[in-house]
């Protein structure tokens, strides 16, 4: 095994993008009501960690098969530090509440690609 950060210089020495977020697994841990009276509270600070600039991308995941919603869901942060991200996720109302509880690592960004499309008269924008 190679240390965390010895990999993440070596990925940046190679010419990789080497960015560092955090990834937070969540998955239901009480009943689904429970889940649902916290969406709004829990939809509210995604927005807010995004206007803050912390909150990368987020929704759900489906099951194994990929034709059912199991409830767990997926949530990318900025964050400074390990402790600094499990801050960000505790304080999501679905974690602080008990509704949901969460799985927390580090995810080093290398390849890919990212395009957005902006139409100027609409002001849609189109990821993919």
């Amino acid at each position: 095994m190679v240390a965390w950060n010895d990999y993440k210089e070596m990925a940046r020495d190679r010419g990789a993008l080497a960015l560092e977020l955090f990834v937070v697994e969540s998955t239901p841990a009480g009943a689904a009501e429970e889940v649902k009276a916290n969406l709004p509270a829990h939809l509210d600070y995604q927005r807010q960690m995004e206007l803050e600039g912390v909150l990368v991308m987020a929704g759900p995941l489906s099951d194994a098969s990929g034709s059912e919603m199991n409830g767990a869901g997926m949530i990318l942060y900025r964050a400074d530090s390990m402790e600094g991200a499990r801050t960000i996720a505790e304080n999501d109302p679905m974690h602080a509440s008990g509704a949901r509880s969460f799985t927390l690592r580090k995810w080093l960004v290398n390849e890919g690609s990212l395009s957005i499309h902006v139409g100027l008269s609409t002001g849609k924008a189109i990821l993919s």
